[in-house]
């Protein structure tokens, strides 16, 4: 049976050698399942104009900006704090009943893709698969090779009132009626 070896045996390494200039923390609690916030959070719709997801984003109570995109518009939440991402894909997919939307985060590198359909979760889907179908966009949003600013179109919730999202609301409304007769 080999001996373990010993300092001043040919084969042993220091620790400290080894590891270099590697720290490690006393407190591994990050390590942990505990999320923080995530560090942007899209509201993928097939909405298709900006300015109806902004109104029904103010009807909700959130605030956004929404970028125009020719697949659907994309909904930025502003404040990505605690569930309410979650919560404002439950409120959207609401108010547009029917019509499935899916929720990215992104947490680090690490992105997250849920599908809402009328308020209800309806599970996670592989981010490369929506990302595969995506306008690009929002792939330029997620990796951080576009911000707000450089996207044409885009629409504030913040500057919207509620009386003018029911007026707008309803005036996309009237025109879906008359395309259908």
């Amino acid at each position: 049976m080999p001996s373990p070896s010993t300092p001043d045996q040919p084969g042993h390494e220091d620790l400290s050698d080894v590891l270099g200039d590697i720290e490690i923390p006393d407190d591994l609690s990050s390590l942990t399942d505990a999320r923080q916030d995530p560090e942007l959070a899209v509201l993928i719709t097939q909405v298709a104009e900006a300015e109806p997801l902004a109104a029904a984003c103010v009807l909700a109570g959130l605030d956004v900006d929404v970028v125009p995109t020719p697949v659907g518009a994309l909904g930025v939440l502003r404040d990505t704090s605690g569930d309410l991402p979650n919560r404002a894909a439950a409120a959207v997919s609401q108010l547009v009943a029917g019509v499935p939307l899916v929720l990215v985060t992104r947490h680090g590198e690490q992105l997250t893709c849920v599908r809402y359909t009328d308020g209800a979760d309806d599970g996670e889907l592989p981010p490369g698969l929506v990302l595969g179908g995506a306008p690009d966009a929002l792939e330029d949003l997620l990796t951080g090779h576009l911000t707000l600013a450089d996207l044409p179109g885009v629409v504030s919730s913040s500057g919207i009132s509620r009386l003018k999202a029911v007026r707008m609301l309803s005036q996309v409304a009237r025109k879906g009626r008359k395309k259908k007769r």
